[in-house]
């Protein structure tokens, strides 16, 4: 398609925008969301900049999708432990299709689906990735699914694998279980023979983590989540993995079997108290569980958890949720729906501008 613009033409290329000035040259343009200062999730801006060149190495990638993490609400607003510089653009992981690749690579070629862990600039219609950190993605794993699993699965992972000492037969009750890192910890731990009680608030969200395997649910709106733990328990709750904080940690704390283990993996509804009363008599031990300062650290054996758990997806073993999906230009309004847990599962963002 062509629409003339004065001295140039504009053509549409796929999702990018090929401006061409017959008295020069071309110039390729892409649509990023760009985050000027930090404060308010409100203020993400829809920019066209001159598309990244392709360096040796790399390969370009038409964006299908983008996963949303609690944690991009967080970067935006300057209330995460890491302040990015601005201005910066959001966006960590995404599923794309390979556009161009430079004339040294050998691993994938055009047309080819692709994960890439893009550490920012998701929030794009297209990007620039060094080969090296891509996966092709397997036939069995939707674009939304792919684009959306890597920071929830590879938090379970890590803290299942590397922070606590978990057995098969053990007894979990996982947390905000109805959200993108609780399902991801109901789906790895059922995987592994763990008998699951997932807690959630509504009933969708309690359905959703029963779908991927947990035996029982409690609702935390209405139930004595402490004594119903022990009781679908048996009276030995091994496990608690949260990712929620606030009030309910405590109670869920003392739930926890002598000898019991504590998994603090996030605040969404605040920093939790815990008595260490509670830890110290019982023998019950509350481990912190930091995938993304760990991965920033060890970046070899993260590249190889990342393997491990596309592979246990591609051999159906692991089972992460269909997202919901938004347009980027409602990508405000995705985080803002995120942060008020709305939404049951997972978020995806799919490169429609429309409307910014």
């Amino acid at each position: 398609m062509c629409a003339s613009t004065g001295g140039d033409d504009a053509y549409m290329y796929g999702s990018r925008v090929v401006i061409v000035d017959v008295r020069s040259s071309t110039v390729i343009k892409m649509k990023t969301m760009l985050v000027e200062a930090l404060g308010s999730v409100e203020d993400l801006t829809l920019v066209e900049m001159e598309s990244p060149a392709l360096i040796d190495g790399h390969i370009r990638i038409e964006i299908l999708a983008c996963g949303l993490n609690y944690v991009d609400a967080l970067m935006i607003e300057g209330k995460y432990q890491i302040k990015p510089p601005v201005p910066y653009r959001p966006g960590s992981e995404v599923v794309g299709r390979v556009t161009e690749v430079a004339s040294d690579v050998t691993r994938v070629k055009v047309g080819d689906r692709v994960f890439a862990p893009v550490g920012n600039g998701g929030f794009s219609n297209e990007a620039v990735v060094a080969e090296s950190r891509v996966l092709a993605l397997p036939d069995n794993i939707t674009d939304g699914q792919g684009a959306t699993f890597m920071q929830s699965y590879l938090t379970a992972w890590f803290a299942f694998n590397y922070r606590a000492s978990i057995v098969e037969g053990d007894t979990m009750l996982v947390l905000g279980a109805g959200g993108g890192v609780g399902l991801a910890g109901v789906d790895l731990a059922v995987s592994m023979g763990v008998k699951v009680i997932a807690a959630a608030s509504t009933e969708e969200k309690r359905q959703l983590a029963l779908s991927r395997g947990a035996f029982a649910a409690i609702d935390v709106s209405t139930e004595d989540v402490k004594a119903r733990a022990r009781e679908l328990a048996d009276g030995r709750l091994d496990l608690v993995y949260d990712p929620v904080g606030g009030d309910l940690a405590a109670q869920c704390l003392r739930a926890l079997a002598p000898g019991g283990q504590y998994m603090v993996v996030g605040f969404v509804a605040g920093i939790p108290q815990l008595p260490a009363n509670h830890v110290l008599l019982t023998n019950r031990t509350v481990v912190g569980v930091d995938w993304g300062a760990w991965m920033l650290r060890n970046q070899v054996d993260n590249a190889k958890m990342l393997v491990e758990v596309m592979g246990e997806m591609a051999k159906g073993k692991l089972h992460p949720v269909e997202p919901v999906t938004y347009p980027m230009s409602q990508a405000a309004q995705a985080l803002k729906d995120m942060q008020n847990r709305k939404i049951a599962g997972k978020v995806a963002l799919v490169p429609d501008f429309d409307g910014v």
